[in-house]
């Protein structure tokens, strides 16, 4: 991860974050706050009593456009419906500000590519908020991958299942667009995939409302195949919200071993219990309770070790914005590059869904 004591701010580099729900109240405000060079400055949010009892110091405003006319703001953060996130993102670049979207970009390529390109024309940045990069398994897994040690990768099956068969009251649950599980938690598990074997051949995809009440899905089942990059190799993406028993997380095989893990990281439990994570302090933030498996075939038999024991850290997605703006890392975290493959992933996915069939994915 980027080091920040590497990186020269003069100067605190002001934010506002427009959304105070469950993404910019457990997620970005204490995310944003934990990062040396980034000063939550602004909220935009009707409930400004909770704002204030978690951030005395922030200014609230009511509207975005008191976030967009405020000349000292160099970045805006949007935390807000899924539908929403094309127009705000659109109007805060034409304000000249830099942008972070919260997962997924837009609710189709078309909006995203038109937010890619107005900011390469503004000079600005537009990126994605993929904390789950920063999982302590993913990382694990990633060390894992790259060591070599489970030769060639052959399956690799990656689940977000929970239990919670009462169908919340909430717009992601609603019958509108960008709702439903796969533009949820399908966006974590489609940029992990990304990251470790870029972008597939095809895809298909399955989805359905499982609980009493659901009215976007709820279940999704996808097949991502690699026959040009990456031959043999499949890629299962799933999520469920009516999983009793949830079965492991990461399962990955290789033509000389296996990884295997339970369990989800621990961060957003962290987070939604108060934490506030600092960058550069000493402390167990981030580790993860139960370490994957590394099983490895010998020509004595099965040998099975600990992955790699590594600490989860979330702010290393703002550690590295940060260091971008400063000048002093080429890139953000999510290049532009990543956000529209993440994006026609997940259109494409849902085109799947509607037609039943596998779909080719174009090399941009």
């Amino acid at each position: 991860m980027t080091n920040l004591s590497a990186i020269s701010v003069t100067k605190p580099f002001q934010v506002a974050l427009i959304g105070y729900g469950n993404a910019g109240r457990i997620f970005h405000a204490p995310l944003i706050s934990g990062v040396p060079g980034l000063h939550l400055a602004v909220v935009c949010s009707s409930k400004a009593q909770d704002v204030l009892a978690h951030w005395p110091q922030v200014e609230v405003v009511a509207t975005p456009s008191e976030v967009f006319s405020n000349p000292s703001i160099d970045l805006v953060v949007i935390a807000t419906g899924n539908e929403s996130h094309y127009p705000l993102a659109r109007e805060a670049l034409l304000a000249g500000k830099h942008v972070v979207v919260d997962k997924p970009c837009a609710v189709t390529l078309a909006q995203t590519e038109d937010l890619l390109q107005l900011a390469q024309a503004q000079g600005l940045v537009l990126t994605v908020f993929q904390n789950r990069r920063w999982d302590a398994d993913f990382l694990a897994l990633q060390q894992v991958i790259d060591s070599g040690v489970l030769g060639r990768i052959v399956h690799f099956e990656s689940h977000f299942d929970r239990y919670r068969p009462v169908v919340p009251d909430r717009w992601r649950e609603q019958d509108l667009p960008g709702s439903g599980l796969w533009f949820d938690l399908g966006a974590h598990l489609v940029d992990q995939c990304l990251q470790l074997f870029g972008a597939p051949d095809d895809i298909h995809l399955d989805v359905a409302c499982q609980r009493d009440g659901a009215q976007v899905n709820d279940y999704f089942h996808a097949q991502l195949r690699y026959p040009k990059r990456h031959p043999g190799l499949r890629v299962l993406l799933h999520g469920s919200a009516l999983v009793p028993l949830v079965g492991p997380r990461f399962v990955v095989h290789g033509t000389q071993g296996s990884f295997v893990k339970y369990g989800l990281d621990v961060q957003e439990d962290a987070l939604k219990s108060g934490g506030r994570p600092q960058w550069g302090a000493e402390s167990s933030w981030g580790r993860d309770p139960q370490i994957g498996s590394v099983t490895v075939q010998t020509d004595t038999g099965p040998v099975q070790t600990n992955a790699p024991d590594i600490c989860g850290n979330y702010l290393g997605f703002y550690a590295q914005l940060c260091a971008h703006l400063s000048g002093s890392a080429g890139q953000p975290a999510v290049t532009p590059a990543q956000v529209y493959s993440a994006m026609q992933l997940l259109t494409l996915g849902e085109q799947s869904a509607w037609q039943g069939n596998t779909l080719a994915v174009a090399p941009r």
